[in-house]
């Protein structure tokens, strides 16, 4: 058999990403639906950093099992002018406690609850080009209310 061994995480960068207040369309057939529009941010790692520029949004979906699914698209801008686009499904999962205090605005500890995302990336930029090649993993932190924090990793064969 194939020697499937784990593959590796590279920390890609830590992002910040401060939101308006949600749209809420409601109970729709297929759950609850916001969309929650980005105001702006900002992100930095060992080899990107710059700003989240504002426009982009998080079509959220809270399922009727209760888990949140995410349909996210944004645009990053690097320190020296690139401008990379980015999209991602995310999950998250949290008991009806856990929400309330968030919404609340409570500083609830990442390890209460499950919130994982898949960035891609598509750019012109030749310098990160690299990016168009990478698959990523986030794990995602409700901020206050109003932002939201995820620290990024890059998914590489093990060494």
């Amino acid at each position: 058999m194939t020697d499937y061994r784990e593959p590796r995480l590279e920390h890609l960068y830590d992002m910040h990403v401060d939101l308006e207040a949600p749209q809420v369309i409601g109970a729709a057939p297929a759950g609850h639906r916001q969309i929650f529009i980005i105001k702006g941010g900002t992100f930095e790692g060992p080899r990107i950093k710059g700003t989240i520029l504002p426009g982009g949004g998080d079509w959220a979906l809270m399922r009727t099992d209760g888990a949140i699914q995410l349909d996210v698209r944004g645009t990053l801008e690097t320190d020296d002018g690139a401008l990379i686009y980015t999209s991602y499904s995310g999950l998250i999962v949290l008991s009806p406690d856990v929400l309330g205090r968030i919404m609340g605005g409570e500083d609830v500890p990442i390890t209460e609850y499950y919130f994982y995302t898949n960035p891609m990336f598509q750019t012109a930029a030749e310098s990160y080009g690299w990016l168009n090649q990478t698959i990523a993993i986030g794990r995602g932190k409700a901020a206050l209310p109003g932002a939201v924090e995820y620290r990024v990793w890059a998914v590489s064969d093990p060494a």
